[in-house]
């Protein structure tokens, strides 16, 4: 297994010259403001409550964050309350500038928020710096469609004019997970702002500094209140924010079980809700696909962010005519991966976020291990001591592993990939479907009428064709089953920000 070599593979001098590099970057660009960001200020915790965030690189604390509650999410939906009566009836053209700023802010600032992510994440660079970019472009789409949320005229009799108006909620709670910090948070943002929402907005407790940086970059663009930073634990400032009555939309992006409890909380309110939750997604290789296309598409699918995607092409279903191949390409290619530190542009795969996560990843794969799976690669830590003190997984290749096992069944979130050989193809598409999962797919072949039948049959909200893990700017993005509800990125994001009143006018 590769990994990060300068200057000495699996040296003391390596390992050290680790742990400088990451203090030295963080005392660049770690923010000084940590406190939380309500109504336009920047505040302590009710409680006087703090979280540490840690670099999972090498385990050593990147900062002291304020950690909110109830008490403190009550003062940033009142905040935001406050800021909607403006803000709500503010021109779309206003708005539209704003969201542009942001994204100008955002881009100014690239590689800072890029190395943030980094070390707050443990994403390699090269991937986190293309985050930084599709944040500002998320912002720059919804700024172009601003204008767009129109309303129209029903046909009548002629005796009286109906006509429907879009209008924002309100305050919307939002809370965002740990693998994208900046693009997840801008994902939320950015169509809320755009509908004319005022927010609150919660970021992940692993990783809260992106969040905090972009508030400090934006706020004398920013009127106050309109958006709130509350960074804290999930049952201390999440739960309260999914239950609190002054929130009239909902946004969550997190697992299943968590997405779960925010419709029960929900429901107490009656609040509209999004969801963006867990994936456990099929690729299908078929016997005609290029073997380069179709293992570079695999290698994107389940490696791309040390697999810690809901989209991660998660299982694998190789056409038998070419398994033997493919298989060897693959795993040749798991194997060539770089793992090491993520600030070196070298570096393909870098750390878990978490050691928690770290130890969750290892079981499954010692569970499928125990119950006579075969690990084809990976299976493990590295044992290179110079990554010894982060929170780091091999590439993993699992087969001879039933499709019912729990390592299958459920979401890793990690770079492993069960992998699955087929011959018919009504069996084949039981089994891609078989997960109560259905937030993305991927289909490699050179038969486009193949292609276009496997995605009409894959029970997924996003199909991708000879490539995985593309997104174009407003491509709508969401889940079928207990994937979600709602979509992100498109369109009609802008209108699930807003809600439709009918005006009936007799004449």
């Amino acid at each position: 297994m590769a990994s990060e070599s300068e200057p000495e593979a699996g040296s003391d001098s390596e390992q050290s010259a680790i742990h400088e590099r990451h203090a030295e970057t963080a005392a660049e660009v770690v923010p000084e403001q940590l406190g939380l960001y309500i109504g336009g200020e920047w505040v302590e915790s009710a409680s006087g409550a703090t979280l540490e965030t840690r670099d999972p690189t090498t385990g050593e604390v990147l900062a002291t964050v304020s950690a909110g509650n109830a008490a403190d999410i009550d003062r940033a939906v009142s905040a935001a309350q406050a800021a909607f009566e403006e803000w709500g009836s503010v021109s779309p053209a206003k708005r539209q500038r704003l969201l542009e700023t942001i994204a100008d802010r955002i881009e100014s600032e690239l590689d800072a928020f890029a190395r943030l992510d980094v070390l707050d994440n443990g994403k390699p660079i090269t991937e986190a710096r293309g985050d930084v970019y599709l944040a500002a472009e998320h912002f720059r789409y919804f700024a172009g469609i601003a204008r767009d949320s129109a309303g129209e005229t029903v046909p009548t009799d002629g005796s009286r004019r109906v006509t429907t108006v879009k209008e924002p909620y309100g305050v919307v709670g939002q809370i965002i997970p740990w693998n994208f910090p900046l693009l997840m948070a801008a994902w939320k943002l950015a169509p809320a702002l755009a509908a004319g929402n005022t927010v609150v907005l919660k970021p992940a407790e692993q990783t809260p500094l992106s969040a905090l940086k972009l508030m400090a970059e934006i706020d004398d663009a920013l009127p106050a209140g309109v958006v709130n930073v509350v960074p804290g634990y999930g049952p201390d400032a999440g739960e309260p924010l999914t239950s609190h009555s002054g929130v009239r939309k909902l946004a969550f992006t997190g697992s299943t079980a968590v997405g779960k409890q925010v419709m029960k909380n929900a429901a107490e309110t009656v609040t509209d809700v999004t969801l963006e939750l867990g994936g456990k997604s099929p690729i299908i290789v078929y016997p005609d696909a290029d073997l380069e296309t179709a293992v570079q598409s695999t290698v994107l699918a389940i490696f791309y962010n040390t697999g810690e995607c809901c989209t991660a092409g998660s299982r694998l279903f190789v056409h038998e005519e070419i398994e033997s191949e493919f298989m060897d390409r693959l795993v040749a290619a798991a194997e060539d991966l770089t793992v090491g530190d993520p600030l070196l542009d070298s570096t393909r795969l870098g750390p878990k976020v978490s050691e928690e996560q770290r130890d969750r990843t290892l079981s499954y794969i010692e569970k499928a291990r125990e119950d006579g799976a075969s690990i084809l690669t990976g299976g493990s830590a590295p044992d290179a001591d110079a990554l010894s003190d982060g929170c780091f997984v091999e590439p993993t290749l699992i087969g001879d592993i039933d499709h019912d096992h729990e390592a299958v069944q459920e979401e890793i979130f990690g770079p492993v990939l069960e992998v699955f050989s087929w011959e018919g193809y009504e069996e084949m598409i039981e089994l891609a479907n078989d997960v109560e999962y259905g937030l993305a797919s991927g289909v490699i072949t050179s038969d486009i009428e193949q292609a276009n039948r496997t995605a009409r049959d894959l029970e997924a909200g996003t199909v991708w064709v000879n490539q995985y893990n593309d997104f174009p700017t407003g491509m709508p993005f969401g889940g079928y089953k207990q994937s979600g509800i709602g979509r992100e990125r498109g369109r009609e994001t802008l209108e699930q920000y807003t809600q439709t009143k009918s005006i009936d006018i007799s004449l």
